[in-house]
């Protein structure tokens, strides 16, 4: 992939919290909780311990992800599952459907939580420094790290909806939605609803998959994909100098025909343009002219990972 026009770090006033309204809670609670989950999404919840938190996947038979969560456990035992709101009443009711006798109820705890973001220095003083690592206030407010985008640390602040807001500045929402693009780690949101398997989006080179569990909906797949190679598409991101939408296509000079990839995740960047997650083809990442929208559409430029993808794929 080609290295050019990368971004300029963040600046220091970028450093900050904001209010996640785009995304809503749902709680899991019961002695069942865990093991519900376990044979319901992509990672391991059976052995989810207070300090880690899970980035996992709610997949269809056919293996594509229907729903994508931050999930964590709470001292009291219950469990939290941060994903896009866009998405939380269809998904509530699709889990809630696979219930029967396990002993979990599954709830939207959205108005009862109040979800930040949170960059910078404060993010360093509250928590270890492994991405998903999770930490319990007493105020009932939890905290997970999140990969990391421009040399900035990020995470989110879980909170009860009466808690004290962070004391950090306001940090503008466009912001933070360029942070998760730049980060590479893309969550589903209703424009992309059962665009991609997992690995698509590298949710496996950033802990989102676990190949030892059970069996989950469309775990047949997604390990398929993983051990047989078959696997053609992964996620880029790229700048543009006009704005690009979720769900848009992306074409590749060779082929004006058939689209090679889809757009995950995009933002305005603070310096000015565009910046989005594409899934495509991996043979059209190689090299060549990229658009957006059409074959004449506005020109795509890669921009490196920031994280290793995993070596067998």
């Amino acid at each position: 992939m080609p290295t050019t026009n990368t971004p300029s770090p963040i600046q220091p006033e970028h450093h900050g919290a904001v209010r996640c309204a785009h995304l809503g809670v749902i709680r899991v609670v019961g002695e069942d909780a865990a093991q519900f989950l376990h044979g319901q999404l992509t990672h391991d919840f059976v052995l989810l311990d207070t300090q880690h938190a899970r980035l996992a996947s709610f997949c269809s038979p056919k293996g594509r992800m229907q729903a994508s969560f931050v999930g964590f456990k709470r001292p009291d035992g219950e469990i939290l599952l941060v994903c896009s709101r866009d998405l939380l009443p269809s998904t509530l009711k699709r889990l809630s459907m696979f219930v029967m006798r396990a002993k979990a109820r599954l709830s939207d705890a959205s108005d009862d939580c109040a979800v930040w973001g949170l960059v910078g220095s404060a993010v360093a003083d509250k928590l270890p420094a492994a991405p998903w690592s999770l930490l319990h206030e007493a105020d009932g407010s939890d905290w997970v790290r999140l990969y990391p985008a421009q040399g900035v640390e990020r995470a989110l602040r879980v909170a009860p909806i009466g808690a004290a807001p962070p004391e950090e500045p306001v940090l503008p929402m466009n912001d933070w939605l360029w942070l998760e693009v730049m980060s590479g780690v893309v969550g589903i949101t209703q424009p992309i609803f059962e665009f991609f398997v997992p690995q698509m989006l590298n949710h496996e080179s950033v802990d989102g998959v676990n190949f030892k569990k059970g069996c989950y909906p469309g775990q047949e797949i997604v390990a398929r994909s993983q051990f047989r190679g078959t696997l053609k598409r992964r996620a880029y991101i790229v700048a543009s100098d006009e704005p690009l939408t979720v769900g848009q296509e992306v074409f590749h000079a060779s082929d004006a025909e058939q689209p090679c990839g889809s757009v995950a995740a995009a933002a305005p960047s603070p310096t000015g343009g565009w910046n989005a997650v594409v899934s495509m083809q991996v043979s059209a990442a190689m090299g060549g002219e990229l658009h957006a929208g059409f074959a004449q559409g506005p020109q795509l430029t890669p921009l490196p990972l920031p994280y290793p993808l995993l070596a067998d794929i």
